[in-house]
């Protein structure tokens, strides 16, 4: 029995990448000082995994800030915009990611889109010049050459290019086949380059296979497969897949010459029983069993039963992560606040890479029953937890289909909340967060630590929301927020407000770039205890006669943006937190707050890779669980959500059941994009396509944001409109942020005059 582990985390045990990164960014390091962090970073990753004992260690999973954004500059599919610029490799790569603004140029960043079900986001390649492309395979040959250099014979990982062609955003579709062509010589060529330097395994990611395929998609990958793999002589090729299972093409990938296969066992519903079909008994199983999504420790039972199953139509079988540990955080040894009676049920990247060597041992061993390693995991899953809440359960279980619908239909709320609000056309707001400045920071750590009483830290805030206030009132904007200096987190605020949640030191997990999340664990049932956000919102809506947004986050985003629990559905735990956000609700409004947003950021993550799936499994749930949340507010009451960086198009209909009166949403780095699919579906909701793209620290101008305005305008009815950022702007900095809200708001007022 050998082990494997698809992909390891880049960021550090202490986000050690993030802040140099950041350094960089900031021209408060050099470029030889980042990289000499990076290479240091990968050692010590991949010494981790050879002390654990992993058989089949990857290179090439390292990024400064996304993977797919790297195999984009490894194989030349890069921008004619950011070729123009004329940066050094590093920068313009950077530039890509975040976009320019400075003597050499103006230019937009990537659009960044979600990475399958997952938290994660990737950036979208662009390919406007097919002759920019052309490998460079120096990052790939360099980091395999550091492995070898600490004795790993390292398997290279990279995007396969079925997957990688399927992401790209062709400029048109006359570009698709001469570009797929270019692309298979890339990669055949990069084959030639590993032979020559004595690589034996090259990992081909190809997520993309979980998905519904069509017949044009299975020819598509076998007019690939069949080039690159009659060109791979000495090096051995490992397909993994993971996120789902691989129903729709099993049978040609055992047809052609991989020499491995990896298959997720934990969220491909189907993959044991394609096993049971058959397997090529010349191939090799990399079965993934150990989770690489979640934080709890692996079950050695159920993992053993299945290897067990899977010997019997298998003949070569390695034990592998379910996807890449990216997904997941460090290591519990920076975790000295969390109980014991917790910590023994977690396991972060380290630790699974201690599950792997352990579940080694004992199906190496002659009788695993008796194997100690096993024996303790035995008892740790019989032992009584606590978990339930039968105040909860019962609440749960008395819901009605009345709580789930809100009353009067959205036209006559419409009418009654215009009359009520009195706003402009085209209202201007922002989504809810103001940047996290230094000293914000610091007063929190200063409460958190006792260093400054709960009077000195609330005075704090309360004068930051006056000064927050002030400035959105100065710049003319017409929904105020309260800027959210309280909070750390949009779901680990929350979390922490409520019972049943637990929260780590360094659990972090990168989301894009630099920024990482630190996602709470749901680990029993969940319930409001107390008002978490009222006297916040009550007092900013104190400092204006202008209506100001009560601001919170909706039930199925905190459950996507945590850790689940294991032990029951998700649909009963995002049930438990709606009601919970419910009374929060009603508390906003009892205290005069008269517009309530309800983010509902990742309604999209966990939606199933399989459309056959997706109402079954996911939407007909979670769409109500939303409802539930509003469902009994006066019509008086507007309630908003917003959502960012995820493919909304085709399930819009769903989001207008959602009901809210008001939507956001990422649109700036799609180009608007969404906006037709809206107006195709006659979309009832108003609309806030964000205008300028938060991720970025470029500053749009007055002009550049009129023609967005209008653009939208030649899509909605004005009536319709809303005008805001794309998200949040707690990552950004002061001076960006407050002439770009500026320049937003002077926008929408000469457009006003226009109109």
């Amino acid at each position: 029995m050998q082990n494997s582990v698809i992909s390891y985390p880049r960021i550090g045990a202490l986000r050690e990448l993030k802040f140099a990164v950041e350094k960089y960014f900031k021209q408060t390091s050099s470029k030889e000082e980042l990289f000499e962090l990076a290479k240091n970073l990968r050692k010590r990753h991949w010494q981790s995994q050879k002390e654990a004992g992993i058989d089949f260690i990857s290179c090439n999973d390292f990024s400064f800030y996304d993977n797919i954004l790297d195999t984009a500059n490894i194989f030349g599919v890069v921008a004619k915009r950011y070729k123009e610029l004329n940066l050094d490799s590093l920068d313009e790569y950077f530039a890509q990611a975040r976009g320019y603004q400075g003597d050499k140029g103006d230019v937009r960043a990537l659009a960044m889109k979600k990475w399958f079900n997952t938290n994660y986001h990737y950036l979208v390649p662009e390919c406007d010049d097919v002759s920019l492309i052309k490998l460079n395979h120096s990052k790939i040959l360099n980091e395999y050459k550091e492995a070898k250099e600490l004795g790993i014979e390292a398997k290279v990982v990279i995007s396969g290019l079925f997957t990688f062609y399927k992401l790209i955003n062709f400029a048109n579709d006359g570009l698709k086949n001469e570009a797929l062509s270019k692309l298979k010589q890339c990669y055949i060529e990069l084959l030639t380059k590993l032979n020559k330097e004595g690589v034996k395994w090259l990992q081909f990611d190809e997520p993309y296979l979980v998905y519904d395929l069509s017949s044009a998609d299975i020819a598509l990958f076998k007019d690939i497969y069949t080039d690159l793999l009659s060109k791979k002589a000495n090096v051995k090729i490992l397909l993994q897949t993971y996120f789902g299972d691989v129903r729709d093409i099993y049978d040609d990938l055992l047809k052609l010459e991989f020499d491995a296969i990896g298959l997720d066992f934990l969220e491909g519903k189907e993959s044991l029983n394609l096993i049971k079909k058959g397997f090529d008994d010349k191939k090799i199983l990399f079965a993934g069993l150990v989770n690489g999504k979640n934080i709890y420790k692996n079950n050695y039972k159920k993992t053993i039963d299945t290897v067990n199953e899977l010997k019997k139509y298998v003949k070569n079988l390695v034990l592998n992560t379910s996807c890449s540990l990216l997904h997941s955080p460090y290591s519990i040894k920076h975790e000295t606040k969390l109980d014991k009676k917790y910590l023994e049920y977690l396991a972060f990247a380290e630790e699974k890479l201690i599950e792997l060597k352990e579940l080694k041992e004992i199906l190496s061993s002659d009788n695993f029953s008796e194997n100690a390693l096993f024996k303790a995991n035995l008892e740790l899953f019989s032992k009584e937890n606590n978990r339930k809440n039968e105040a909860v359960f019962a609440r749960v279980n008395a819901l009605k289909a009345d709580d789930y619908k809100r009353k009067p239909e959205f036209e006559q709320r419409r009418s009654i909340q215009k009359e009520a609000l009195k706003l402009p056309i085209l209202p201007t707001t922002t989504i809810g967060s103001f940047p996290q400045t230094s000293d914000v920071r610091s007063n929190r750590l200063a409460f958190k630590q006792q260093k400054i009483s709960a009077t000195q830290y609330t005075e704090f805030n309360q004068t930051k929301i006056k000064e927050c206030i002030k400035f959105q009132e100065e710049i003319g904007l017409d929904v105020l927020v309260h800027g959210e200096f309280e909070r750390n987190d949009m779901v680990e605020y929350f979390g922490e407000s409520l019972d049943g949640f637990l929260f780590t030191q360094n659990g972090w997990v990168q989301s894009y770039g630099t920024r990482c999340v630190k996602p709470p664990i749901i680990w029993s049932d969940v319930s409001r205890s107390k008002p978490m956000t009222v006297a916040w919102s009550k007092f900013a809506q104190e400092q204006s006669k202008k209506p100001l947004k009560g601001m919170l986050t909706g039930p199925v985003t905190i459950l996507n943006w945590s850790f689940p629990r294991e032990d029951i559905s998700t649909k009963e735990s995002t049930l438990q937190i709606a009601l919970a956000i419910r009374d929060e609700v009603l508390d906003l409004e009892k205290a005069g707050i008269k517009i309530i947003q309800i983010d509902e950021a990742a309604l999209r993550e966990k939606l199933p890779l399989r459309k056959s799936d997706w109402h079954s499994e996911y939407l007909d749930w979670a769409i109500p669980a939303f409802n539930l949340v509003h469902s009994g507010v006066r019509p008086e009451t507007q309630i908003h959500t917003h959502m960012c960086y995820s493919e909304f198009s085709d399930i819009i209909k769903e989001i207008d059941a959602m009901d809210a009166d008001v939507i956001s949403f990422e649109a700036s780095r799609s180009n608007l994009e969404l906006l037709d699919t809206l107006k195709q579906n006659n979309f009832k909701t108003e609309v806030g396509p964000g205008v300028y793209d938060i991720h970025s620290p470029r500053v749009p101008s007055v002009d550049e944001l009129k023609n967005t305005i209008k653009a939208i305008l030649s899509k909605l009815p004005k009536e319709q409109i809303w005008i805001n950022p794309d998200c949040g702007l707690k990552t950004r900095g002061e001076k960006e942020v407050i002439q770009s809200l500026k320049n937003m708001s002077e926008a929408a007022s000469e457009i006003r005059k226009e109109l």
